[in-house]
């Protein structure tokens, strides 16, 4: 814990290593009638048989990790590493994401997947990295279980980004606390399955006269580890469940 020196990360740490993640029974916060998004009761598709929505989910093959790489910045707050994706890609191209990507056969673990991914996207040595938790896995909109992966980078100055430039256009940071704000913060409704309303959050990010916007499934991502850092659920109120509690609900339906 020394080498990681601020004070803050080492409070962090230790709060960390006692984090547990909800449990598939837990339910979803509710506050005079709205869901806050302060619990995203995020489902664990390897959990329940009988769960008839993933059944046929190899989930093996569909496992992935992003980092949650955070620092202090030079006020004192804590923030972390996005990047915006290549105009390349086939998939999501110019989408704001954190460094991740699918589980590959060498990988020991979902740590090991979102550090080396790092390194291969945006030169992140995974030596600068103290990874203190892993966060409850998250169902993407292709079905991919995707767990977050926290690690503190003790000085954000050893990090000198070398780009991926196949799969990264631009890394930047922004403070994690944005994600608990109403400022910024706009959500849409949208359907899955063609009868199921969710709520698509997005905050909108300016930097050097351009706006990223960060959105979806990493909007959901940093929302909850905000919460989880910042032990306070979000500022704004929404009347429809995320695209994570609607998955958890549709779970528990199918749960005999």
């Amino acid at each position: 814990m020394e080498d990681l020196g601020s004070q803050t990360l080492r409070r962090i740490a230790d709060q960390l290593q006692c984090y547990k993640a909800p449990g598939l029974i837990e339910q979803v916060e509710n506050i005079n009638g709205h869901n806050t998004g302060s619990n995203f009761g995020i489902i664990d598709p390897l959990q329940g048989e009988n769960n008839q929505q993933f059944a046929c989910v190899n989930w093996r093959e569909k496992r992935a990790a992003v980092l949650i790489c955070l620092f202090e910045g030079y006020q004192g707050e804590l923030r972390v590493i996005l990047t915006k994706r290549s105009m390349k890609l086939m998939s999501h191209p110019g989408d704001v994401a954190l460094p991740g990507g699918k589980m590959e056969e060498g990988d020991v673990d979902d740590s090991a997947t979102a550090l080396r991914e790092a390194m291969e996207e945006i030169g992140l040595d995974s030596r600068l990295v103290h990874v203190v938790a892993n966060l409850e896995p998250f169902i993407s909109q292709n079905q991919l279980r995707v767990v977050p992966v926290i690690g503190l980078l003790s000085n954000i100055e050893d990090f000198r980004p070398v780009l991926n430039c196949d799969e990264v256009d631009a890394v930047f940071d922004v403070p994690l606390e944005m994600f608990l704000k109403e400022d910024n913060h706009r959500c849409e409704e949208r359907v899955w399955n063609s009868n199921w309303k969710y709520v698509f959050h997005c905050f909108d990010f300016e930097m050097e006269q351009e706006t990223f916007p960060i959105c979806g499934l990493t909007a959901s991502i940093l929302i909850r580890a905000a919460s989880v850092i910042y032990q306070r659920i979000p500022c704004f109120t929404i009347d429809l469940p995320d695209f994570q509690q609607l998955q958890r609900a549709l779970s528990n339906d199918a749960a005999p």
